[in-house]
């Protein structure tokens, strides 16, 4: 039996408040994108791009001498090192400060409470604690480190860890409150400690968020290792900031895929991690 296709008005009745929307985002865009200072036509400047040419030209051919692969594994290593170690220690500061956050798991949520207020000040302090860690950006963090310490992959794992583990907690609170609490609440009204609530009730439903997430902060960290070698905290950073004070453009393109690399595989196994646990 044929369908019968009802034609409606062929005109978007949003049309127009998308228009007005996207008229007013323009508007508002517009001076900050001239005080910016962003002027996109010097990239077709014939000087600029004969400067881009010589420069991306010496890129070539990569840098493959054993000597250098061999450094070049030894600042992989570092990086690897630096933030996945950097990542373990900010979640040993991110679990606890997101549990005492999650609202959804406090039992006065579940009827009266005489210590109510209690938890509302814990939540608040950890939610200071939170907005602290990751306010500072882990570059800063490093500077900071550097000087304290010396310059080292100690510097940092320790930027890493301070900041990462802000912005972890925060956003592991927000996936479990957001996460179904059926089962966590039918827990603790059960008598159930908020403990045994989280991990049976609450994580399984968000494991593959939380993981999912975890993995992505693991690879944003490899790539800010990265960045903080060039303040002297190490890896392949820091052989970059070498590579390209000496203005050896095939050492720094051997770095650069190397790094491709390395973003590569955190993308596979944040793939097989989500695979694993459906």
């Amino acid at each position: 039996m044929p369908m019968t296709v009802i034609k409606g008005s062929e005109r978007d009745p949003d049309a127009l408040s998308r228009a007005g929307w996207t008229l007013v985002a323009v508007v508002l865009l517009w001076p900050l994108l001239v005080l910016s200072g962003f002027d996109p036509l010097l990239l077709l400047d014939p000087q600029n791009l004969k400067a881009m040419g010589t420069f991306l030209s010496g890129f070539l051919p990569p840098e493959s001498s054993p000597e250098f692969l061999g450094i070049l594994f030894k600042a992989t290593l570092e990086t690897l090192a630096m933030a996945t170690v950097g990542i373990a220690f900010a979640l040993m500061l991110a679990l606890p400060l997101a549990f005492v956050l999650t609202h959804s798991l406090s039992i006065s949520r579940i009827g009266p409470a005489s210590g109510r207020w209690r938890g509302e000040v814990l939540r608040a302090i950890a939610r200071t604690v939170l907005l602290l860690l990751r306010g500072i950006p882990d570059i800063v963090w490093a500077l900071v480190f550097v000087r304290a310490l010396g310059l080292g992959v100690t510097a940092g794992v320790l930027a890493l860890a301070i900041t990462y583990g802000g912005m972890l907690g925060k956003v592991y609170a927000e996936i479990l409150e957001s996460s179904d609490t059926r089962a966590a609440r039918a827990l603790l009204e059960c008598g159930s400690s908020r403990t045994m609530a989280l991990f049976y009730g609450m994580i399984p439903n968000a494991a593959q968020e939380l993981v999912s997430y975890t993995v992505y902060r693991w690879e944003c960290a490899v790539r800010a290792s990265v960045i903080m070698g060039f303040v002297g905290a190490g890896g392949l950073g820091q052989l970059m900031d070498q590579s390209m004070k000496m203005l050896n453009g095939g050492e720094a393109a051997t770095i650069l895929a190397t790094f491709l690399v390395l973003v590569l595989i955190a993308d596979g196994i944040s793939i097989a991690l989500r695979k694993l646990l459906q």
